[in-house]
Parts: C-alpha cells; sequence; structure tokens
C-alpha cells in the first residue's frame, strides 16, 4: 500500500510539474545592425588623361617597313586611338619623333626619320587633331630601342613614337 501511495504521489507530482506554465524571460531587443558602408574601389590602372594612361590606352609608337615611311593598316589603327586620345585630351601636345634601324648613312636616316614622323602627324591632322599640338623631329638611327644586328631588333627600331610633352595629368 505504500508503494501506490507513493506513486499516486509521483504521479501528482509529474502531472503538476507538467501543468505549470514557466514564467516568460524577457529576451533584450538586438540593436539593429549598422547598413554596410560600400566605398568605391581603388581606381587601378594609371590615373586617366596620364602618360601611361596614353600608352595602355592608345600605344605611343607605330612600326614601318624596311626603307619605308607610308603606314600600315595597325600603324593606322594606333594613329586613330592616338588622336581619339588626344580629342578626348584637348589641352596635350605632342612630340614625334621618326627613328630607323642602324643600316645606312647618318643623313639618309635622319631623312627618312623625319618622312616617318610627318607620315604619323598628317595621318593625326586628318583624323581631327590640332596640327599646332603636334611638332616632329627625327633621331634617324641615332636612338635605338634594341642594340642587336638583327632584323627582329631592326624592325623594333623602325618606328615613329609620339610623347606627350604637356597638358597631361599626373
Amino acid at each position: 500500500m505504500k508503494i501506490k501511495l507513493f506513486a499516486i504521489a509521483a504521479l501528482g507530482a509529474f502531472a503538476t510539474a507538467c501543468a505549470s506554465t514557466p514564467e516568460p524571460v524577457e529576451e533584450p531587443i538586438p540593436a539593429p545592425q549598422p547598413e554596410p558602408v560600400y566605398e568605391p574601389a581603388a581606381p587601378t590602372g594609371p590615373a586617366e588623361g596620364s602618360i601611361e594612361h596614353f600608352v595602355e590606352t592608345a600605344g605611343d609608337r607605330v612600326f614601318f617597313g624596311y626603307d619605308r615611311h607610308d603606314l600600315s593598316a595597325e600603324a593606322r589603327a594606333v594613329l586613330r586611338d592616338q588622336a581619339a586620345w588626344l580629342m578626348t585630351y584637348g589641352d596635350t601636345r605632342i612630340t614625334i619623333a621618326g627613328h630607323c634601324d642602324e643600316r645606312g648613312t647618318r643623313e639618309y636616316n635622319l631623312a627618312l626619320g623625319a618622312r616617318r614622323a610627318n607620315a604619323a602627324r598628317d595621318y593625326l591632322v586628318s583624323q581631327g587633331v590640332d596640327p599646332s599640338r603636334i611638332t616632329t623631329t627625327s633621331f634617324g638611327k641615332e636612338r635605338p630601342t634594341c642594340r642587336e644586328s638583327n632584323e627582329q631588333c631592326w624592325a623594333v627600331n623602325r618606328n615613329s613614337t609620339t610623347t606627350i610633352t604637356s597638358g597631361y595629368t599626373n
């Protein structure tokens, strides 16, 4: 009988425990999260309007065939890009230098370099660049890019190089 009483008491305690509802616990309201701040990414590449920007976007040299000063299709494409860049940055002034390979006399190569520089200049002017912004010079064979004596090197040295002289962004 004691076991029955004990079982009834345990059952009653169990029922009472299940019937009670726990007291509500107030949970703190979470603080609102701040909105993320998105900063623009740092610019990559050269600053617009800089010499490096000109070289990267338009190119600074065109190449010529042996003993030639006429513009190839590739040269005209580079010069069109240069003209577009120069039209965007209207205060920029340039110098175009004509270069030759080491073959030929000094005088002949100076004259050929001048014809190459003028061919590039004339094409830029035909694309709308103000001629007063362009000067030309010839270095002939005096300032080679490559100093080896072979056809590959000579081809690199037969060029006109456009250099920005003023009106650019640092």
